[in-house]
């Protein structure tokens, strides 16, 4: 049968309809290129799971700044560093998450040593100087706060604090200070010190310190008990003292904060992590929420906010309140050598966990 050629043009346009529509669906299959977000996750209202152990607040605020800016949206589910790094290697391949942020290294190595962190975008990891970031490149360094020895100035003079961390296992410092050995934070602390001066000086610090030492609850817990009259000191981070005097200041008004410094254990620099799960489906917009933390306009969140952390990244300094980062002569340490199951494990023997 002979068509006209009227009849001939509508197959001709039906043909290359469905042949958009065979091109519409294999492009919507293709993942972005790495680093760059997709629109159709924004469209779609899709977006991608952080497993945060960084504080809830300040995480928000990367959450809502990011965004805005990229219409990805982000979905949080909160817990501490060895919760989530515990339940991230249980999930394996299968786990939901995107991305994993944490306030600590040593979980950050976890996730890593169990294989299952993707490499970071080099654009991401070239914002982070190397001395904020594993050597492996699998994650990165994302914020940092200083191990500090905060203490009663009504009860200790300045030249009676200990020249050094060590210091507080020596028979002198027996009840007289404080510290919270079951949290990350801490156990970090002893990560750097097991790292930078090894397992047989670990060990003996760490039996000093049960002889010396009265537990609390939290860092800030701690604090609370120098500033109550308590106890004379307490082995925290930073950021505690300065949250409390941006607000009120009432727990820590007869409270100053000694600055280690000399490379000592005590001046360890602890860096907050974050990584792209290997088993992402979104990883072009999980490697775009890294980035967008460790840029310019992350890391300003860290400088005007009220998390009092460190910035690290994109040439952002710290916060004015803060002593600046060069300052604090920190000892250098590799993050990614952080043994958080050694820790545990001399810990639990020297009768602190």
């Amino acid at each position: 049968m002979k068509l006209s050629k009227n009849a001939l043009a509508g197959i001709a346009l039906l043909a290359s309809a469905a042949l958009g529509l065979t091109a519409c669906g294999s492009n919507a299959g293709t993942p972005a290129a790495s680093g760059s977000p997709s629109s159709d996750a924004a469209a779609s209202g899709e977006g991608i799971t952080v497993y945060n152990a960084q504080h809830e607040s300040l995480t928000k605020e990367w959450v809502d700044a990011f965004t805005k800016e990229t219409g990805i949206k982000v979905t949080m589910r909160q817990g501490s560093d060895t919760e989530l790094s515990n339940q991230i290697v249980q999930e394996g391949a299968a786990s939901p998450a995107d991305v994993f942020l944490t306030e600590n290294s040593p979980a950050m190595a976890q996730v890593e040593n169990a294989g299952l962190f993707a490499d970071v975008d080099k654009a991401t990891l070239d914002q982070v100087p190397a001395e904020f970031r594993p050597s492996t490149g699998k994650w990165t360094g994302i914020a940092a706060r200083s191990t500090v020895l905060v203490y009663d100035k009504n009860k200790i003079s300045e030249d009676k604090l200990p020249k050094s961390m060590l210091d507080l296992a020596n028979p002198e410092w027996k009840g007289k200070w404080a510290a919270s050995p079951s949290g990350a934070d801490f156990q970090a602390i002893v990560a750097a010190l097991l790292e930078l001066k090894g397992e047989a000086a670990t060990e003996e610090w760490l039996k000093g310190m049960k002889e010396n030492f009265k537990a609390y609850k939290g860092n800030s817990t701690a604090m609370k008990a120098v500033n109550a009259g308590e106890v004379d000191a307490a082995l925290i981070y930073h950021y505690y003292y300065y949250g409390d005097q941006a607000k009120t200041g009432e727990n820590s008004k007869n409270v100053t904060p000694y600055f280690f410094k000399n490379q000592d254990p005590g001046a360890f620099l602890s860096v907050s992590g974050g990584g792209v799960l290997k088993s992402s489906k979104k990883a072009a917009d999980a490697q775009a929420f890294l980035k967008f933390i460790t840029g310019k306009k992350g890391q300003e969140v860290l400088k005007t906010g009220t998390s009092f952390e460190y910035a690290i990244a994109s040439q952002v300094a710290a916060n004015d309140k803060l002593v600046p980062i060069k300052d604090l002569q920190a000892p250098t340490v590799d993050p990614a050598k952080l043994n958080s199951t050694k820790v545990t494990d001399l810990m639990t023997k020297a009768g602190l966990l």
